[in-house]
C-alpha cells in the first residue's frame, strides 16, 4: 500500500482557516526566529584519557559530531553530512580504547572516523541496517547490532568493515552488546518474540560462540548490562520489584543481588574506575537526579537533585570527576564536568561544577522561563493521575492539555522552548501522565495494557475537569494538543467526549486507525504495539476499539493535523484516513503535510511552519477579542 499511494506535501482545510490575529502580539522579547534558532547539544562521550569530549550538535538539517577539550575550548567538527536525527533515537559516539577513533551511527549504517581528522568510513555495507557499535579492547574489533531477516542480530567485525562473524541470533531481537574488559565475552539483551514484555540478559563466548542465559523470567525486563572494570561482575537494571532497580551479578554466580531499593526507576548506570561505585540517574516524579550507588553498603547518595534531567554520566579515568548532560524547563541542554569525592555525604556544591558547552543564545537568557509544579488529580475511577502544571506569569484564561507520546513515556522536567513561548503568551499548560505512563512503577505502566484509547483518554478528559478548578482558567477555552501517541489521544478526546469540553485539538503525527498503522509502520513499531495490545490476528477487538477513526462523526470541535511524509512510526496514511473521514462528515479541520520530515520535525522551515500554524490555531479558537 505504501508503494501504491503516493503522497505529496499539501495543505487542506474544511471551514474557515485560522488566520493570524492582528490584535495579538508576541510576548515581549520573544520571536519565532529565536525559537527555531536553537541548536541542541546531546549524547556526549568522554575520551579514555579524560581529556576530550565528543558530542552531537544539531544544526538544522545535520546532527554532526564535534570534539572539544574537557578544560574548555572551541569545538572541532569531525563529520559534515550526518543527517539530522531525533535526539531521543540517536546513539552515542564511542571512543576506541586507544583514543584514536570514534565509531558512530549515521542513517542506517555504522561509520568510524579518526580523531586526528579524515573522512568517516562506512563499515557496514554487509547489512541493510546497523546500530550500537562497541569497541573490543584492541581498538580494532567492533561488536554491533544489525537488522536481518526480521530480527536483530549481534555481529563481530572490525574498523575496516571486514566480513562479520555472527555472535548472537536466535528467536528474538538481540541488542545492547557490552564486551567484557578483556574482550572474551559479550553480554547482551534479548527480547524473545513469544513474550514481548520480556528482556533477558545473555552471555556469549567470543571465541567459541557458546551462549548462556544470565538472568531472565517471563514478563520481566532485565536490561542495560554493564561490566565492572575488573571483569568479575555485571551490573544491570531489572523491573522485577515493580521499578527499574540496580542488580549485581558476579560473573561466576547465578543469583543476582539487588543493590538499590529506591522504589524509583534508575537508569544510565556507569562503574567507577575502582569498581566501588555506580553513578546513575534516578527518576523522581519526572525529575532525573544524579546519584551515586555505594556497592559495598548498598546505599544511594544524591549528588544533584535540581529539578531537570541529568543524563549520560561518565567517569574520568581517575575517578575524580564525571561528565554529564543537564537540562530543565528553564535551561537548554548542555554538558558539564562535576568534580566528585565518592566517600563524602551530601550533594555536590555548585563550585564543583563546570559548564563545558554553552548552547543558550543571549537573547534567550533574557527571557523568563516557567518551572512547572508536579500535581495530581483524580480521574473518572478515582485513580490519581500525575501531571506537570505550568502556570503563566500573566494568565490569559485559556489552557492546554498536553498528553505525551509513547504511551510508555513520561512528562519530564524537560526543555521545550515552544511550550515556554505559549506560556509566555498566557496559556496555562498541563502535561498529563495518563495511565500507561512510565516513571511510577510497573503497575501504573500496565494500566492501559490491552486498553488503548479508553482509560487513558478519560484521564485526558478529566485533566480538562481539573483545569476547570483553577480560578485563572476559563473552562470554555480549553485545547488538547499532543504528538505521536499524544496526538492519538487528542483525536480520541475529541471523538469520545460527550461533553465536548475542548474548544479545539491539535494532533501532530498522531494515529487514528491503530490497525492500519500497525500494518504500515516499521518493524520495531509493530512489535511495540503488539507488546501492549497483542497481534491484531489474536486481538482484533483491541485494535478496533482503540481506533477513533470510527467515531469521527462525534467530533464537534476544530482539529489541526500535522504530519511528516517520511514518517514510518505513525505512517502519514493514518492522517490521510482521518482527514478523509473528517471531510465526509463535514467536520472543521486543517491538515498540513511536510516532505522530508519523519516522526518529529527537524528542518528549520518545517519547525517554523509548525509553530506558526499551532499559534494561529490556538489564538483563533481560544482567545477572545482583546479590544475595548
Amino acid at each position: 500500500m505504501s508503494e501504491e499511494i503516493k503522497l505529496t506535501e499539501r495543505y487542506e482545510r474544511n471551514g474557515w482557516p485560522s488566520l493570524t490575529r492582528p490584535d495579538l502580539k508576541p510576548p515581549q522579547g520573544w520571536d519565532m526566529s529565536l525559537l527555531t534558532g536553537f541548536n541542541r547539544i546531546y549524547n556526549h562521550s568522554l575520551s579514555p584519557d579524560g581529556k576530550y569530549i565528543a558530542f552531537i550538535w544539531n544544526h538544522d538539517e545535520f546532527s554532526d559530531i564535534y570534539l572539544m577539550p574537557v578544560e574548555g575550548g572551541w569545538p572541532e567538527r569531525l563529520t559534515f553530512e550526518r543527517r539530522a536525527r531525533q535526539y531521543w533515537w540517536d546513539d552515542i559516539p564511542r571512543w576506541s580504547p586507544d583514543g584514536k577513533w570514534l565509531v558512530f551511527d549515521s542513517g542506517k549504517h555504522v561509520f568510524v572516523v579518526p580523531i586526528t581528522g579524515g573522512t568517516p568510513k562506512k563499515i557496514t555495507d554487509f547489512a541493510s541496517r546497523a546500530t550500537t557499535a562497541h569497541w573490543l579492547p584492541d581498538s580494532h574489533g567492533l561488536i554491533l547490532s544489525v537488522e536481518h531477516e526480521e530480527s536483530e542480530k549481534i555481529l563481530l567485525t572490525d574498523k575496516l568493515g571486514s566480513w562479520p562473524y555472527e555472535l548472537a541470533a536466535g528467536p528474538g531481537d538481540n541488542r545492547d552488546p557490552e564486551p567484557s574488559p578483556d574482550g572474551k565475552w559479550v553480554a547482551y539483551v534479548q527480547r524473545p518474540f513469544n513474550d514481548l514484555n520480556r528482556l533477558d540478559v545473555h552471555l556469549v563466548d567470543v571465541a567459541s560462540g557458546q551462549h548462556r542465559l544470565l538472568v531472565g523470567a517471563p514478563k520481566q525486563k532485565n536490561f542495560s548490562p554493564r561490566w565492572s572494570h575488573d571483569g568479575t561482575k555485571i551490573a544491570f537494571l531489572s523491573d522485577r520489584t515493580g521499578f527499574d532497580e540496580v542488580y549485581l551479578l558476579p560473573f561466576d554466580d547465578e543469583e543476582p543481588q539487588q543493590i538499590t531499593k529506591a522504589k524509583m526507576d534508575l537508569l544510565d548506570i556507569a562503574w567507577s574506575p575502582d569498581d566501588k561505585w555506580l553513578v546513575a540517574t534516578m527518576n523522581k516524579d519526572g525529575a532525573l537526579g544524579l546519584v551515586l550507588v555505594d556497592l559495598i553498603n548498598n546505599k544511594i547518595r544524591n549528588l544533584k537533585t535540581k529539578p531537570g534531567i541529568y543524563s549520560n554520566p561518565q567517569w574520568s579515568p581517575g575517578g575524580d570527576f564525571v561528565t554529564v548532560e543537564f537540562l530543565s524547563p528553564q535551561q537548554p541542554p548542555d554538558i558539564y564536568r562535576i568534580d566528585i569525592i565518592p566517600g563524602l555525604d551530601g550533594e555536590i556544591p555548585n563550585e564543583n561544577i563546570k559548564q563545558l558547552t554553552f548552547s543558550t543564545p543571549p537573547a534567550l537568557k533574557q527571557l523568563r522561563m516557567v518551572m512547572p509544579d508536579r500535581i495530581r488529580f483524580k480521574s473518572f475511577d478515582g485513580q490519581d493521575i500525575p501531571a506537570l502544571l505550568y502556570k503563566p506569569y500573566k494568565p490569559n484564561g485559556a489552557a492546554i492539555v498536553a498528553p505525551h507520546g509513547g504511551p510508555r513515556d513520561q512528562a519530564l522536567f524537560d526543555w521545550d522552548v515552544f511550550t515556554q513561548y505559549l506560556i509566555a503568551k498566557g496559556y496555562t499548560y498541563l502535561e498529563v501522565d495518563y495511565r500507561g505512563s512510565t516513571g511510577y512503577g510497573r503497575q501504573y505502566e500496565l494500566m492501559n495494557q490491552d486498553d488503548w484509547g479508553k482509560g487513558d483518554t478519560n484521564d485526558c478528559l478529566m485533566a480538562g475537569n481539573y483545569l476547570d478548578t483553577l480560578r485563572w482558567v476559563d473552562k470554555e477555552r480549553l485545547a488538547i494538543m499532543g504528538l505521536s501517541y499524544g496526538g492519538y489521544l487528542t483525536i480520541c478526546s475529541l471523538a469520545r467526549d460527550p461533553e465536548h469540553r475542548f474548544s479545539c485539538g491539535i494532533a501532530l503525527y498522531g494515529d487514528a486507525d491503530v490497525y492500519s498503522s500497525w500494518a504500515l509502520s516499521e518493524r520495531d513499531t509493530r512489535l511495540y504495539t503488539e507488546m501492549q495490545i497483542g497481534h491484531p490476528a489474536k486481538n482484533r477487538r483491541a485494535y478496533l476499539d482503540g481506533s477513533p477513526v470510527h467515531q469521527v462523526k462525534h467530533i464537534q470541535k476544530p482539529l489541526l493535523i500535522l504530519h511528516g511524509l517520511e514518517d514510518d512510526i505513525v505512517p502519514p496514511y493514518a492522517s490521510e484516513e482521518l482527514v478523509e473521514s473528517l471531510r465526509k462528515n463535514d467536520k472543521t479541520y486543517e491538515y498540513k503535510t511536510y516532505s522530508r520530515e519523519s516522526h518529529g520535525f527537524l528542518r528549520r522551515e518545517s519547525v517554523l511552519d509548525r509553530y506558526t500554524r499551532i499559534e494561529r490555531f490556538l489564538d483563533w479558537y481560544l482567545m477572545p477579542y482583546t479590544g475595548d
